[in-house]
């Protein structure tokens, strides 16, 4: 990768400022803002001179991932806004999910084509860690919206672009599912543009608060039609819609450690959750000090066999089943025998194939997997999930302990391919931004950082007498 000095920083800014001289005002990013994204990028290993965003999804994976999107019924709403003034102006707009691939796309046909040649078109990934700093991915990685105007951008095809982009968060989730973008030259985009999109997002946000509303309000009437009105009700999210007025589990019930119909709360009780219309109601099955639910244990991670166990009684698994009980932990609402084929196959997949998996995997787990849909019945502890939440801590030392390589390597499912290497790309960000030398040796003890070029590198630079500069600098020079 071309090596870039962040004390490049400010000579970047003065060819921004020499750039605009033209006597239109230079919209000024707050520098910070900027500099911080440079460090965020240049740590995950972003490479200035790079020419192009990197394609993630084909026109296949576009279309079901749009299909499935909560955006997809808002995207009139956005582009009756944005995309008129884009098209009348020379400018874009690109509509991404939450991570920054570009889902939609529209605006001034001949500036799409212009895009075209750096990736800035549907399919492509426009997140800080796959291309640097840039509208969509830097206001993503700040959670705001932001104007980047030429030189400000990492990436040096990127320099006679400016774009402006605000990221939309999910009130139901409380999640970003999102980003609004509108891009074009960078003498040509109006620094107010930022505004425009900011309230465009705002909204969007606004459109899908009065959408949950009206969800919440359907669901509580069907759960107020209830003569017993047993438990407590739900949203599809966790957000407690009604039965608890003592607020004792607070605003929302957090899910996805149950990751099926038995749960914890707060006070020991074992609750019950179990699928109401379109969100959950949960019963209080036991109280504390009873007995609870045995835990689903997966461990999935690295090259040595996938495992579950139940209880004490650990079982070595087939790399379907494994792929199943990762798609199931994933997806905690569950999924149909329809969308897990997809997930395991893609079009190609027969329900049929996976019935018959099922079936044989509950022969082993027993009442850990029930249907209609599909979903995991017991808490469950699995390695990549507790590496998830790892990763959003700030303990690089405790990401190297638990990452012991790639998950699932054999697996070809797209989903958990996806999946794996994301979990791939943070770890090793992580580790390259905050990591110790020995975080950095345990890495380069798995399966993907033996032969990591820049992790070695780093450990070469240790002293002579370290034993690990002595073996990376074997590695790097066999």
């Amino acid at each position: 990768m071309s090596y870039v000095d962040l004390d490049a920083y400010s000579r970047h800014l003065r060819s921004a400022h020499e750039s605009a001289a033209t006597g239109r005002p230079w919209p000024e990013a707050p520098r910070h803002v900027i500099r911080a994204s440079w460090r965020r990028s240049l740590d995950a290993g972003v490479d200035p001179d790079v020419t192009g965003a990197p394609l993630v999804y084909d026109s296949a994976d576009v279309k079901q991932v749009r299909l499935e999107h909560p955006l997809r019924p808002l995207l009139p709403l956005m582009t009756t806004t944005l995309a008129g003034l884009a098209d009348e102006t020379g400018h874009i707009v690109v509509v991404t999910d939450g991570d920054g691939r570009a889902l939609w796309r529209e605006g001034n046909h001949t500036i799409m084509r212009r895009a075209d040649t750096i990736g800035l078109a549907t399919g492509h990934q426009w997140a800080e860690h796959a291309v640097g700093t840039n509208g969509i991915g830097t206001a993503l990685a700040i959670g705001r919206p932001v104007h980047v105007y030429s030189a400000e951008h990492l990436m040096r095809v990127l320099h006679v672009w400016s774009c402006s982009a605000a990221p939309i968060t999910d009130p139901d989730s409380g999640h970003v599912i999102g980003c609004v973008d509108v891009s074009g030259t960078s003498s040509s985009l109006h620094p107010a543009t930022v505004a425009l999109v900011a309230a465009t997002a705002k909204l969007v946000e606004t459109e899908l608060t009065v959408r949950m509303h009206q969800r919440d309000e359907r669901l509580r009437r069907r759960y107020e039609s209830l003569r017993s009105r047993p438990g407590i009700l739900l949203s599809s999210t966790g957000r407690v819609i009604s039965g608890d007025p003592a607020g004792g589990l607070g605003g929302r019930v957090p899910l996805l450690p149950a990751a099926g119909r038995r749960m914890i709360l707060k006070d020991g009780t074992v609750a019950l959750l179990e699928p109401f219309s379109d969100g959950f109601l949960l019963r209080p099955t036991m109280s504390p000090g009873s007995a609870a639910s045995p835990v689903l244990r997966l461990a999935f991670l690295g090259e040595s066999g996938p495992t579950a166990s139940v209880g004490e009684h650990e079982r070595p698994l087939s790399l379907r089943h494994a792929e199943i009980l990762t798609l199931l932990a994933l997806h905690r609402h569950g999924l149909t025998a329809e969308q897990l084929s997809f997930h395991l196959y893609g079009d190609a997949g027969n329900p049929v194939t996976i019935r018959a998996e099922i079936h044989r995997l509950r022969a082993q787990l027993g009442d850990a997997i029930a249907a209609k849909p599909y979903r995991l019945t017991c808490p469950v502890e699995a390695d990549f999930l507790e590496l998830r939440r790892l990763l959003t801590g700030s303990d690089p030392a405790k990401v190297a302990s638990a990452y012991t390589g790639p998950l699932l390597p054999r697996s070809e499912s797209p989903e958990i391919r996806r999946e794996r290497d994301e979990l791939e790309a943070q770890v090793r960000a992580c580790l390259l931004r905050r990591g110790s030398p020995d975080d950095l040796w345990t890495y380069a003890q798995t399966r993907n950082g033996r032969d990591d070029y820049e992790i070695l590198e780093r450990l070469a630079e240790l002293p002579p007498t370290d034993l690990r500069s002595a073996a990376a600098r074997t590695r790097l020079h066999p």
